[in-house]
């Protein structure tokens, strides 16, 4: 009787989707579903700190260039990558991040613990011409982020956003002084400051 039944669906294209549709939603309810109760996904890690404005409008330079579809920012709990990356990435970092640009996608190296590990110079003349310091590299130059210069005329709109939006703690006074903070930067000096952010609170 079970066996009929059994190929009752398997004859049946329509049946079968439907079931097919119906076992991948249960599998997903029971990965995803717990994971939006447990403090660990949804609590920032102790030392994580929101983007500053200046960081916030590199991090905006950073997605706009594209830096994120050759370079992850996911460390994962594997030996070979934490000697070479620092500590595997965990979710409490990631809070604060819309979109996340965790990324699987590694033509250049990982990013997620780079700030610090280089100096301000060192990424400005990589930035302009990535050979000038590693001679092998195949990443573009950008040195047009040398002259753009940031009117910060939305800056202060952006943290608000994502404090109201996202429940990032920014203060009145970081929304207000944001434009100010960011007016007559490059986005060469925004962009380096976001670098120099990524990683700070799992030193």
């Amino acid at each position: 009787m079970s066996s009929n039944r059994h190929g009752i669906i398997e004859k049946n294209v329509g049946l079968l989707a439907i079931l097919i549709v119906v076992a991948i939603t249960f599998g997903a309810m029971a990965e995803i579903l717990p994971l939006i109760f447990q403090k660990q996904v949804n609590e920032p890690v102790e030392n994580l700190r929101p983007y500053t404005a200046l960081e916030m409008e590199g991090r905006d330079v950073y997605i706009r260039d594209g830096c994120h579809v050759c370079h992850s920012q996911m460390i994962r709990p594997f030996r070979a990558e934490t000697e070479r990356y620092g500590h595997y990435s965990v979710a409490g970092e990631s809070v604060w991040e819309h979109p996340f640009l965790w990324g699987s996608k590694r033509t250049g190296p990982d990013l997620a613990r780079v700030g610090g590990r280089y100096s301000d110079e060192w990424h400005r003349v990589h930035l302009i011409n990535p050979r000038d310091v590693v001679p092998e590299s195949n990443m573009p130059g950008f040195p047009w982020l040398e002259t753009n210069v940031l009117s910060g005329e939305l800056s202060s709109k952006k943290l608000a956003l994502f404090r109201d939006n996202f429940g990032v703690p920014y203060t009145d006074e970081d929304i207000a002084n944001a434009s100010k903070d960011v007016k007559g930067k490059t986005e060469m000096d925004a962009l380096i400051a976001y670098l120099q952010s990524l990683g700070h609170a799992m030193k």
